[in-house]
């Protein structure tokens, strides 16, 4: 059974339009250039987010817009779009295809559609909030895992853990959980939604690296919070957790907690 939601078509149409401006620079020089949190964008990076955002004004000028290179537009609106055009560009400018497109559809601040896109791999998680989540239009489940101890536990890198709470959270974490896994990028989130991993612990985010997330992790049976457990908006903090079972989730959670109290 494929989803449904009224603006899903727009979102697949956004994603279709991001793929060969993708692919058109993947594995190719790339000017790359140093914004001032330090991160790295590429042209490519901008290309394609601009072709999103041509694609919204046409056909949704009421709907907002929140894009991690353009910035801000309309977010008073009912329904504000979430974009990260190449969500691990540090990924993407080496040639390893974990980075992915990301799209959000927020209602009235909650994440209610998300779009995980890997074009190099032809590999799309549609996420809609009530439904089932797919992949490739099949759809998918997060496995069990009760216990963070057998857990295989992911996250970017540990560089991104740059204040002391965030520090002494994922070095509890990840001390407490089986198998740890880095360099994983967005595509992350897909692969516990898809059975492949169990939790993901993340820091320094904003709302385009996380939203998408949302409706693809708990479409799977799974859960994703931030640190103090709290359902993520696009207003909430830098700090997130996902997990493919609530009982690991909690588990992360506790561990989390008393790590930073």
């Amino acid at each position: 059974m494929r989803n449904s939601h009224p603006f899903l078509a727009m979102a697949h149409k956004l994603a279709d339009a991001a793929r060969p401006v993708l692919q058109s620079y993947y594995r190719k020089p790339v000017e790359i250039d140093v914004k001032g949190d330090s991160s790295l964008v590429t042209d490519a990076d901008r290309a394609i987010e601009r072709t999103m955002r041509d694609l919204i004004h046409a056909e949704l000028p009421g709907h907002g817009i929140l894009g991690e290179e353009y910035g801000p537009e309309n977010l008073d609106a009912e329904y504000v779009w979430v974009l990260d055009p190449i969500d691990g560009t540090k990924s993407f400018i080496t040639g390893k295809p974990s980075f992915n497109t990301l799209i959000a559809l927020c209602q009235n601040g909650k994440p209610v559609l998300g779009v995980i896109d890997q074009a190099i791999l032809d590999e799309r998680w549609i996420g809609v909030s009530g439904q089932a989540t797919t992949l490739n239009d099949k759809p998918i489940m997060a496995r069990e895992c009760p216990h963070l101890k057998d857990a295989t536990i992911f996250t970017t890198g540990p560089d991104l853990f740059v204040r002391q709470k965030s520090i002494a959270g994922y070095e509890a974490a990840f001390q407490a959980a089986r198998q740890p896994v880095y360099g994983i990028d967005s595509y992350g989130y897909g692969l516990i939604a898809l059975g492949f991993g169990d939790v993901l612990i993340e820091s320094n985010l904003q709302p385009y690296d996380f939203c998408a997330a949302v409706p693809v992790i708990e479409g799977a049976g799974g859960v994703i919070t931030d640190w103090d457990g709290k359902d993520l908006t696009i207003n909430s903090g830098d700090l997130v957790i996902a997990s493919g079972d609530q009982r690991c989730h909690q588990e992360g959670l506790d561990v989390l907690q008393r790590a930073t109290a």
